[in-house]
């Protein structure tokens, strides 16, 4: 076996079970593989020796025959994920030099299952941001080139530029308004973003406690089924956790969708959507189509409030998570002068610690949750929301089993290019992807097809709550209809 890089998580889990090949030979590869991808500024905090450890405990249970799916597996952990003893700062400058007492209960889940942590990966700071451009640690870069370095998307820029760039075999991220989706569109990636509440966010930090969901970031969407089955299962730990059973995702990957009905929101047919990405979506429709699919036209009525809804409701809660940094117990403090107090010190940690757009969002969701403000934003916001999740449940009640979407308005954009950009522009990258967050809903993008500079376009599938099973069906048959293969140039 020459190029361990090019392994999937299902082929590295068979060739470990048959000999071909150990999980310290892969996680040495890996490893190996980081240390010359500097470029890429994917991996923020390097953890070779805990990796090691794992790898070779890992293959002391395969050889005893004790081996679930995941074990031996080598993976970038997003650092939005608590990690005992590891640095866990969320990309921001305000949880400095934090490293957590404990274990997020997605990584414990991970580990007990036998994977291997080769690092933290990059994102945007408290998963703000949609281009990865407002971490402290720097920018991470796409491995998809063309004249200028591309964003991979954000937040989970880092997961799905180190995934794409086959620095590790999957990777956790994060989705709070699509923020799994989009980068793995904008990476030639798959993500799913699972039903709110079937994976644990205790240990995750916090941004919209109502919208984050942690999820996987994979090569393909069977990758991508085998390890959201190790991430999943109800946690005591929290609250909104659901306490279903966890099926075997892979077992559901058939390919066949005969008889299943696809629904086409005419809502998504925005005003000045590219061709190419109209295109792909009437390609991936037809897809659908060919493999045994009932296509049919569908409504979602307040689609056109979800972005700002959204856009309400996930600062007001951001302001109220990040309350918690001020320097106090944890994390970056500010240098005091003679007579400063206790104001004075939370008012210069959060001024030094936090970035400009958290700031901005912190700023937001204060302004909406104010006195006289409160009924006019934010409980409006909440009533959208309502009736946005109401537009869902007509549909899937009316016999639709899933929905194809673009996944985002456009391929990867050069780094800087909306620097001087109104934020709303930003915000427009999630015009496809808020409404499943907003209704709690199982999304996965999957990619579809190459625009006319070569760079990765994907499509979303939005499914019925709790059946990610299904979903990914659908999605490993668009997958395979589609036949994606293609690969970034190294240039790292």
């Amino acid at each position: 076996m020459t190029d361990l890089s090019k392994l999937t998580i299902a082929g590295a889990r068979d060739a470990m079970r048959k000999g071909d090949v150990s999980s310290a030979e892969l996680t040495e590869s890996y490893l190996k593989s980081i240390e010359g991808a500097g470029a890429l500024n994917a991996f923020v905090h390097h953890t070779p020796d805990i990796a090691m450890d794992q790898a070779k405990a890992a293959d002391a249970r395969i050889k005893a025959g004790d081996a679930p799916d995941m074990c031996g597996i080598p993976l970038g952990i997003k650092d939005l994920f608590c990690t005992k003893g590891v640095a866990s700062q969320a990309a921001s400058g305000i949880l400095e030099g934090f490293k957590p007492e404990y274990e997020s209960t997605v990584t414990t889940q991970l580990f007990d299952a036998g994977s291997v942590m080769l690092g933290k990966l990059n994102m945007d700071e408290f998963a703000m941001g949609s281009s990865n451009e407002t971490s402290v640690y720097g920018n991470a870069v796409n491995p998809w080139k063309v004249d200028a370095e591309l964003t991979p998307g954000g937040s989970s820029g880092g997961s799905a530029s180190a995934v794409a760039a086959d620095l590790c075999l999957g990777a956790t991220g994060t989705d709070t308004g699509g923020s799994i989706r989009q980068p793995a569109a904008f990476t030639g990636t798959t993500g799913i973003k699972p039903t709110y509440g079937r994976v644990s966010r205790w240990g995750v930090v916090a941004f919209a406690s109502s919208l984050d969901q942690a999820g996987p970031m994979t090569k393909d969407v069977r990758d991508s089924a085998i390890m959201l089955e190790a991430m999943c299962g109800h946690d005591p730990k929290d609250s909104t956790s659901a306490d279903i059973a966890v099926p075997n995702f892979e077992a559901a990957l058939t390919g066949d969708i005969k008889g299943k009905v696809i629904g086409i929101p005419k809502e998504y047919h925005m005003d000045g959507m590219p061709e190419e990405i109209e295109k792909l979506w009437k390609d991936g429709t037809a897809m659908l189509k060919d493999a045994g699919a009932e296509i049919r036209d569908i409504s979602l009525p307040h689609t056109k409030y979800a972005l700002p809804a959204y856009y309400v409701i996930a600062p007001a809660e951001a302001s109220s998570n990040l309350a918690r940094y001020d320097g106090v117990r944890f994390g970056h403090r500010a240098k005091l002068e003679a007579g400063d107090g206790i104001t004075e010190m939370y008012e210069k940690t959060r001024a030094e610690g936090f970035g400009a757009e958290v700031q901005r969002r912190v700023m937001v969701g204060t302004y909406v949750l104010s006195a006289g403000f409160y009924d006019a934003y934010y409980n409006r916001a909440r009533k959208v929301r309502a009736l946005i999740k109401q537009d869902f449940d007509k549909v899937y009640a009316s016999g639709v089993d899933a929905i194809l979407t673009p996944a985002t308005p456009s391929s990867a954009f050069a780094l800087g290019a909306m620097k001087d950009a109104d934020p709303i522009q930003m915000y427009l990258n999630d015009v496809f992807t808020v409404t499943v967050n907003l209704a709690g809903l199982p999304g996965i993008a999957v990619p579809a097809g190459l625009d006319k500079n070569g760079l990765p376009l994907g499509l979303q599938l939005i499914g019925r709550p709790w059946e990610e099973g299904d979903l990914l069906n659908v999605a490993y048959a668009l997958e395979q209809a589609a036949g994606f293969v293609a690969k970034p140039a190294k240039w790292w």
